[in-house]
């Protein structure tokens, strides 16, 4: 049944638009949980995803050419949806909402370190990935590559932040994710779970992830630190095994994602 509430706004100053307003990335960036429990999604495939994996939103805020492709998305949800002019939209949210249409969306509990590691064989561990890019692109690369789950350290960026959200296409909804709140605990879980814990790192005494993948264990957690800094002293001293990728033209690494997505992809079996 259709209850979708349909409720035309021209005013950019009515209060009901107030969880849109000055979304700028600089303002977001500095929200790791946003106020209320709250994350925003942006664009009808995104929002999709995010309701296909069981997310609820508080609201819609969308412009009028996109108004149909919203209603086949929430509407059994009897959720309020807000139509607004182009104009209305950028003047509430602070940039131009290409893709017509944002969601205000309630943020679920995050599951434990146990419960996202239970089934899975292959996990991607970010750790200190400040940069919400990188973070969505990782998330892509885990959802395409055949990762079962992310863990998130607690100084990593929000997979909910609008721009990771966006640049990894919704997939974020689609990866059992959850964040890591200590590294001795997540580690013990690890172990406990039979887990191999890789760090990919520039070691003399590393591996190469050719030589890693010809001979894996069963289940396998590739540990990715941040391009600046790369992985703490705790996540180096409770890895298994050091991993590198072997490199050539001079360059020492790639970009964080681009090698989680070359890492996952060499565990394929």
């Amino acid at each position: 049944m259709d209850t979708v509430q349909l409720q035309p706004v021209t005013d950019p100053d009515d209060r009901r638009l107030d969880d849109y307003r000055g979304l700028t990335d600089t303002a977001l960036r500095a929200l790791s949980d946003p106020s209320g429990g709250l994350y925003i999604a942006e664009s009808t495939k995104v929002i999709a995803r995010a309701v296909a994996a069981g997310h609820r939103p508080r609201s819609v805020l969308v412009q009028e050419r996109r108004v149909d492709d919203i209603r086949a998305i929430v509407g059994a949800l009897d959720v309020p949806v807000y139509v607004v002019p182009d104009e209305v939209a950028e003047a509430v949210t602070g940039f131009a909402v290409h893709r017509g249409t944002i969601a205000s969306m309630h943020r679920p509990a995050l599951p434990s370190v146990r419960d996202v590691l239970e089934g899975a064989s292959l996990v991607l561990i970010l750790e200190n990935i400040g940069d919400h890019t990188n973070v969505g692109a990782a998330f892509r690369a885990a959802a395409g590559l055949g990762a079962d789950a992310v863990l998130v350290s607690p100084g990593g960026a929000d997979p909910l932040y609008r721009r990771s959200v966006r640049v990894s296409m919704g997939t974020v909804f689609q990866v059992p994710w959850t964040r890591i709140t200590d590294w001795d605990t997540a580690i013990a879980d690890l172990h406990a779970a039979d887990f191999d814990i890789a760090a990919l790192a520039l070691r003399d005494d590393a591996v190469t992830l050719d030589a890693y993948a010809a001979d894996r264990p069963a289940r396998v957690a590739l540990v990715m630190g941040s391009e600046g800094d790369g992985l703490s002293r705790e996540a180096m001293q409770g890895a298994d095994t050091i991993v590198t990728i072997p490199m050539s033209g001079g360059v020492d690494s790639l970009n964080v994602a681009s090698a989680a997505a070359v890492a996952l992809w060499s565990m394929k079996r």
